[in-house]
C-alpha cells in the first residue's frame, strides 16, 4: 500500500498541470487530502472527494463577468445578460449599451468591480465555465465558445424537459459539485473533520464589518445587514482573516452559490443544490450558512427569484492529466520510501 502523498507534493504536481492564463485571471486554491470522509448535512453525506482539484478563492466578480459578456455576447443569443434590476440591489452592477450584434457591457459604478456577480442562473454559470474551458475566446455563442466544452449545452436554456447532463469526461473548468464545494468550505485536513462554519470555526460568526477583520466574520443577515444600500454585497475577500482552512473566502454569506449537483428531492422531481446563504437571508438569518437549498430542474424553475445567486468555478485536471499526476505521485512516493535514511549531522 502507498502512503498518503504529502500535501506539498500534491500541490507541486497539480501546478504542473495548471490551467493556462487567459484574459481574466482566477485565483485558485488547491484542495488535496484525497479520500477524506464525508459528513451528514441535511439528508445526505457530503464532502468526500477522491481526487485533487482547485477551486476559486473568490466568487466570480462583476468585472470578470463583464469581460465574459464583451467576449461572447455582442449578440446575446442565450441570455447571458439578465439586465440591471434595481429591485435587487446586488443585481444592479452591469449595464448593456448598443444594439444586437454590437452590444457592449460595462459596470454601472466602478465600486461594483470586485463584488460578486449576482442574479445569475445555472446555465449562465455553466456557459462561463465552458468559455474558460475553451480558452476565453471571442465570438458568437456556439460550440467553440459557450455551448460545448465542460458541458454540452447546445443552446439549452431550461425551456423544455431536457435534464441537463453533468460535466463531460474531459471537463476542466467547472461549476463545483456539492462535494467539491462543501469540502473546500468546511473540511480541516489537520483534524480530518469539518468545521461548523466556512470560516475555519465552530463558533457562530459575526456579520460586523470592521478593520482589520478579527476573523470569523461573514456578510449574512443577523440583527441587521452587514452593509446597506446601494451595494449590500461586500467585495470578495473583504473579511481577510475569515478564510476556510483551504483559503477560500465568502462561502458563507454574500451570495448563494450554484453547485453542479442534481438530487431527486422527491419521486420524479430533480433539483440542483445551492450552498452558502446570502447577505439577505432574513428568514433563516446566519443559520443559512449551514444550509443547502433545492432548485427545481423543471422548466422555468432553474432560477432564484430574489436576485442573490452567484457562483465560483473549480478546475479539475483532465483524465489524462490525472493519470500523469498519479504516476508522478507514485514515483515520488516510491522514491521517498526507497531513499536511505540519513541521520542528522551526517
Amino acid at each position: 500500500m502507498f502512503r498518503r502523498i504529502p500535501p506539498a507534493i500534491c500541490l507541486l504536481l497539480l501546478l504542473m498541470i495548471s490551467p493556462a492564463r487567459g484574459e481574466i485571471s482566477i485565483d485558485l486554491v488547491t484542495v488535496g487530502d484525497i479520500g477524506n470522509a464525508g459528513e451528514l448535512s441535511r439528508d445526505r453525506v457530503v464532502g468526500s472527494v477522491d481526487y485533487v482539484y482547485r477551486i476559486g478563492r473568490f466568487e466570480i466578480t462583476n468585472s470578470q463577468y463583464v469581460t465574459f459578456l464583451n467576449s461572447v455576447a455582442a449578440t446575446d443569443t442565450y441570455g447571458l445578460y439578465e439586465g440591471v434590476d434595481f429591485n435587487f440591489a446586488a443585481a444592479a452592477a452591469i449595464r448593456r449599451t448598443g444594439t444586437e450584434g454590437s452590444y457592449q457591457y460595462s459596470l454601472t459604478d466602478e465600486q461594483w468591480r470586485n463584488r460578486p456577480v449576482a442574479n445569475t442562473n445555472l446555465w449562465q454559470a455553466m456557459r462561463f465555465a465552458n468559455w474558460l474551458h475553451n480558452g476565453q475566446p471571442t465570438g458568437e455563442q456556439n460550440a467553440t465558445t459557450t455551448e460545448d466544452g465542460s458541458y454540452t449545452l447546445g443552446g439549452y436554456t431550461g425551456s423544455d424537459d431536457l435534464l441537463l447532463q453533468r460535466r463531460n469526461p474531459h471537463a476542466t473548468w467547472v461549476i463545483p459539485t456539492e462535494n467539491e464545494w462543501y469540502k473546500a468550505a468546511y473540511y480541516d485536513a489537520k483534524t480530518e473533520s469539518y468545521f461548523d462554519y466556512p470560516t475555519g470555526s465552530d463558533q457562530v460568526p459575526s456579520n460586523r464589518l470592521v478593520e482589520p477583520d478579527p476573523g470569523n466574520h461573514v456578510n449574512a443577515e443577523a440583527s441587521g445587514m452587514t452593509i446597506g444600500a446601494p451595494y449590500f454585497v461586500t467585495e470578495v475577500g473583504e473579511f481577510e482573516n475569515s478564510a476556510s482552512p483551504y483559503g477560500t473566502f465568502d462561502q458563507g454569506g454574500n451570495l448563494w452559490e450554484w453547485t453542479e449537483t442534481i438530487v431527486e428531492s422527491s419521486p420524479g422531481v430533480f433539483e440542483r443544490i445551492a450552498r452558502g446563504g446570502s447577505y439577505g437571508n432574513d428568514d433563516c438569518d446566519i443559520t443559512c450558512l449551514l444550509a443547502s437549498v433545492y432548485l427545481d430542474e423543471r422548466p422555468g424553475d432553474h432560477e432564484f427569484n430574489d436576485g442573490t445567486p452567484g457562483f465560483r468555478v473549480a478546475y479539475v485536471p483532465e483524465p489524462s492529466s490525472v493519470h500523469m499526476l498519479w504516476l508522478a505521485a507514485v514515483t515520488v512516493a516510491w522514491g521517498l520510501r526507497s531513499s536511505p535514511r540519513v541521520r542528522a549531522g551526517y
